[in-house]
């Protein structure tokens, strides 16, 4: 079958244009995106510390929702991507209506969780009483209603797959902007609206995710040509959805073992103080604002090397990833630089009390130096999904979160001092930047060289 206009310029437009194109849409959706859980947590922390600690606690569980339905959804963009520009439309609009089907599948098992484990994860995790009534009222309606999540995750992918990743930026704008204005309304009961406080934080964030969801719809049977989605008749395909989660997998488990991450620095963190907690929390919301824009840059990668590795372009394909590291480092230097040189203002943003900001200053500065090692990291991790190799970036995700992360979190928490924790950020880095490097080469002699070889010829 043959490609449209805007599926096959993936192929046929210069590369640094093109790659901007997407990626910065993409770039300003991702950091839209980051507003969601920055938004909410400005907000608590204004109720008070425990409101905040409580978000905090509950982060784990919300990465893990994340983490499904963009796992699924990237899972989906990538194959979607490589069909179009193998010429597939067929399976291309296969692999739309079966990713719709897994968002559905997805939201509905974090509704079981929220109905009966978001209490006892908060409580297992705090003998705080307020802090574990906050974290449980929160994680309970963010996961019940997570089908928005899923739904929006979705169909910005299909929609990015097709070059309309404008589009996808405005899905994000709209729920962004919702989740914004609904916040104070609910959190502290404006204009005759109840006072939730922790409560009124997760159905702004829920009410977003619908309103933006229902837009991407919108927008998708309106101007997406290039993939039609219908339900007449549809039984997912086995195969179809084992194409998706061979790239879809691997991205759930890396964005789980953040998750993983997550929980067990809390758990360090808490035998210091519940302060502690904050300040971690606090600078997961804040390194959103420097990882989104590169996540970004990812999205408008990964549509251009999958429909590039599906067109046999092998040149297009090494400098798509040439460019994307170029911007991405870019962008982390830009955070070191914030991390150095801002930390007390970006904490003030959060109502930090002076321990919080005691504790943060420091934090802040010794993580930040990780960012200048993490762009590279970041992007090749992208490339080898892309390439249908994600098992490469769980690897990376693996080591550098579990095997080296935590473990040297744990033995600099044994001398006693909070500040030292901090560095096994930077020490992690070390070992992901190395280990992709290697699996660069990988990659290079075992699809790009041979690929370039079949040209020639």
């Amino acid at each position: 079958m043959s490609k449209t206009l805007s599926s096959a310029r993936m192929g046929t437009e210069p590369l640094n244009p093109l790659l901007l194109s997407l990626a910065i849409p993409m770039m300003i959706s991702m950091l839209v995106q980051a507003l969601y859980n920055v938004v909410d947590s400005i907000f608590v922390s204004y109720i008070n510390e425990a409101a905040l600690s409580a978000v905090s606690l509950a982060f784990p569980i919300q990465n893990l929702l994340i983490a499904f339905a963009v796992g699924t959804a990237v899972g989906v963009n990538a194959y979607l991507s490589k069909c179009l520009g193998e010429g597939n439309s067929r399976e291309a609009d296969r692999a739309a209506v079966n990713g719709l089907f897994l968002a559905v599948c997805s939201a509905v098992g974090f509704m079981i969780f929220g109905f009966v484990g978001a209490g006892p994860f908060i409580y297992g995790q705090t003998t705080d009483p307020l802090i574990g009534r906050y974290g449980a009222e929160y994680l309970s309606i963010c996961t019940v209603f997570s089908l928005g999540c899923c739904l929006q995750c979705m169909m910005e992918k299909v929609l990015v797959a097709a070059g309309h990743s404008t589009y996808a930026m405005v899905t994000q704008l709209v729920g962004a902007l919702t989740n914004i204005i609904l916040d104070p309304v609910f959190i502290f009961g404006l204009f005759g609206a109840p006072r939730m406080e922790a409560a009124g934080a997760a159905v702004a964030t829920v009410a977003g995710q619908f309103v933006g969801a229902g837009t991407a719809l919108v927008l998708h049977f309106l101007f997406n040509k290039d993939v039609h989605i219908s339900l007449r008749g549809f039984r997912p395909s086995g195969r179809t959805v084992g194409r998706i989660y061979q790239v879809g997998i691997p991205s759930i488990a890396m964005s789980a073992i953040g998750s993983v991450m997550t929980f067990g620095m809390n758990a360090i963190l808490t035998g210091f103080s519940s302060t502690a907690v904050a300040v971690f929390g606090v600078y997961f919301k804040l390194q959103s604002f420097v990882f989104m824009p590169v996540f970004g840059l990812n999205n408008g990668m990964v549509p251009i090397v999958s429909y590039n590795y599906g067109a046999r372009k092998p040149d297009r394909i090494v400098g798509t990833m040439r460019l994307a590291a170029i911007y991405a480092v870019g962008i982390m230097v830009l955070g070191f630089l914030a991390g150095q040189f801002l930390p007390g203002v970006m904490l003030g943003i959060f109502n930090a009390s002076a321990d919080m900001l005691s504790l943060g200053v420091v934090a802040l500065r010794i993580i930040s130096v990780s960012f200048l090692l993490a762009g590279f990291s970041v992007i090749s991790s992208a490339y080898f999904q892309a390439l249908g190799h994600g098992v490469l970036a769980l690897w990376v995700s693996v080591i550098r979160q579990l095997v080296v992360l935590l473990p040297t979190a744990w033995l600099l928490s044994l001398t006693g001092r909070v500040e030292m924790i901090w560095w096994a950020f930077p020490i992690a880095e070390v070992v992901a930047l190395i280990l992709c490097i290697v699996f660069q080469r990988v990659c290079y002699k075992k699809i790009i060289r041979p690929m370039r070889q079949a040209v020639a010829a």
